[in-house]
């Protein structure tokens, strides 16, 4: 593989800034063995809620992620930060919810990269690093064009390899990768269907490398793959496991993704693949003695993609039993799978109905690592790791609230088993709002707001509250809407 190279040299090497890794920064912030634990936060791309064998999948095999809820701890109702990468990536490394995080929607900026993050935001990568972790991001960023002040070496990360554009995310076999701040040519591959270097599997070797140079201080990695998110593209060894298994209608391309002739066989390959990644990550945990230090979680960034560049929702029933998917505030599109895993800390073979969102993230993590009393200022999140610990958690009367400019505009509010969701804002600033008893109805499939209107006040008010309007991500309804609340 002539693009793999030892980590530990190559970030030496390229000094690129004043976050660059450096051989002084492991001797000046080294912890002692077992104060702070290691993080390692595993995130899918546009996995669905029931793609995996541990909450339902049948087709699909993911042994290692089945393996992770068996020895820790499966959460059934947590939310991803948004129905989209970008914004949802973004909450989850600021604990700011989408009313008031800086980015809410994915803004492209050409030729390369989305709408940065502004310069010192603290990020859950600056903080932890603040606490004398090294911190890695393995995958995809989408969050800083390349020479922004959003790019990952400028968030608190000491190494990146990986994609910082989400959009040239769509091809696996992409020419050229980035590495901190270089430009990395992939030999062998033309950005076409297939090639000789396949992302996923370089971002695994990556993340091994990371883990193992900074074994003996404690370490933030964010393995942020690019899998399941299309195009359909896996490599032939793992394509076999599941070719003749069904029946299959090749998809021609278009729309920006290419094309396969076993769409749905390329798809189950590509999970079973990624999967053998987290395999392999657990397996070099436990063989350098970090399990019982390392706390490890697993989440997708939100739920799966709809009927485009070959995946086929109806076949593989993403949100079972869940409305919507990608791109929709209805449970399908932001209810995700949410594992942790710490041997003799997270209890094993636990199945928690626990409300968590990304926006707990940051402060979650932060409390892990020993600085829960150096959490920012006005974060949405709280800390859950009481409950992941498996404590009692604390009563949390917290409304849960999320907005998304995009497709077509929607607003969703969740107090308890009641949620209300708003929808096609852009046309119609001044839509009524859909009311669902979640605890009766999880799909979402009767709409009660003429039977609770008192709920559906309660509601609008916590939507308008929590808005904050955006320059950035300019919302007419709701930016009229939060005019009105104090």
């Amino acid at each position: 593989m002539t693009t793999r190279r030892n980590f530990l040299k190559t970030a030496v090497r390229t000094g690129a800034g004043a976050a660059a890794f450096s051989l002084a920064g492991i001797t000046a912030c080294r912890a002692p063995r077992g104060v702070k634990p290691n993080i390692v936060l595993i995130l899918a791309d546009d996995l669905g809620w029931s793609q995996l064998g541990c909450y339902g999948e049948t087709k699909i095999r993911t042994p290692h992620i089945d393996r992770l809820a068996a020895e820790g701890t499966r959460f059934t109702q947590a939310y991803s930060g948004s129905p989209v990468c970008a914004p949802s990536r973004c909450v989850l490394l600021t604990g700011l919810h989408t009313g008031h995080a800086h980015i809410r929607d994915n803004n492209e900026i050409q030729p390369e990269g989305q709408a940065p993050l502004p310069a010192g935001t603290p990020t859950l990568a600056r903080l932890l690093q603040a606490e004398g972790y090294a911190t890695g991001l393995v995958g995809k960023w989408g969050l800083g064009y390349p020479g922004s002040e959003g790019e990952p070496l400028s968030q608190g990360f000491d190494f990146f390899f990986g994609f910082n554009c989400q959009r040239r995310a769509h091809n696996h076999y992409p020419p050229e990768l980035w590495r901190n701040s270089a430009r990395v040519p992939l030999e062998g591959n033309s950005g076409g269907p297939v090639g000789r270097e396949y992302a996923p599997d370089l971002f695994e070797a990556e993340a091994l490398d990371f883990i193992t140079a900074n074994r003996d201080r404690p370490f933030f990695l964010f393995f942020a793959t690019t899998v399941p998110h299309l195009a359909l593209q896996v490599p032939e060894n793992s394509l076999a496991e599941y070719e003749g298994l069904w029946p299959e209608t090749a998809y021609e391309g278009g729309q920006g993704y290419l094309p396969h002739p076993k769409p749905r066989a390329a798809y189950a390959a590509m999970v079973t693949r990624f999967d053998r990644s987290v395999g392999r990550i657990l397996a070099l945990l436990g063989k350098l003695g970090l399990d019982e230090r390392t706390l490890l979680l697993f989440a997708s960034d939100n739920g799966p993609t709809y009927d485009i560049g070959g995946y086929d929702p109806a076949f593989f029933r993403g949100a079972n039993g869940f409305r919507g998917q990608k791109g929709s505030v209805y449970e399908g599109g932001i209810r995700v799978p949410l594992i942790a895993r710490r041997p003799g800390v997270v209890p094993a073979g636990r199945v928690s109905d626990e409300l968590v969102c990304f926006q707990d993230m940051l402060p979650t993590l932060l409390d892990a690592a020993g600085a829960g009393r150096r959490f920012p200022e006005g974060l949405d999140g709280v800390s859950r790791l009481a409950g992941l610990n498996g404590k009692a958690a604390a009563e949390d009367d917290r409304p849960l609230y999320m907005e998304f400019p995009g497709y077509g505009g929607q607003q969703m509010a969740r107090r308890g088993r009641w949620k209300a969701v708003r929808r096609d804002l852009i046309k119609n600033p001044d839509a009524p709002a859909e009311l669902y008893d979640l605890g009766r109805d999880p799909g979402e499939t009767t709409d009660v707001a003429g039977t609770r209107p008192d709920i559906v006040a309660e509601l609008r008010e916590i939507m308008a509250r929590e808005h904050r309007p955006s320059a950035l991500f300019p919302f007419p309804g709701p930016d009229r809407a939060a005019v009105r609340v104090p």
